[in-house]
């Protein structure tokens, strides 16, 4: 159950910045900022539930990475954040580290 609860930390993780973004255009700023507070309390939580059974440099590496690659995914989908090769390597090398960690424990 606590990988699910860290995976779920992970996807919870990609609203915050997403939330950020949002609150960069006046019109929408204090529900940028809402959305922002409420998908950081719900990571932190399922974070703080997945660490009860796996190791703190895991957990963290595994949330920060689903996090990082998945904001990356929703930045270049949305947001036209530029998509270049080593970008993608860069990405991928998150993903590979991830799952070695993952397979490792």
């Amino acid at each position: 159950m606590s990988w699910i609860y860290l995976l779920l930390a992970g996807v919870f993780e990609i609203g915050w910045p997403v939330g950020l973004k949002i609150s960069q255009v006046p019109e929408t700023r204090w529900i940028g900022i809402a959305i922002a507070v409420g998908f950081m309390a719900a990571s932190g939580y399922l974070l703080w539930l997945a660490q009860k059974d796996i190791p703190i440099g895991t957990a963290y590496a595994v949330w920060t990475g689903i996090g990082g690659v998945g904001t990356f995914i929703v930045g270049a989908m949305f947001f036209g954040d530029a998509l270049s090769l080593m970008r993608i390597l860069g990405v991928l090398l998150i993903v590979a580290g991830v799952a070695a960690l993952k397979f490792s424990s």
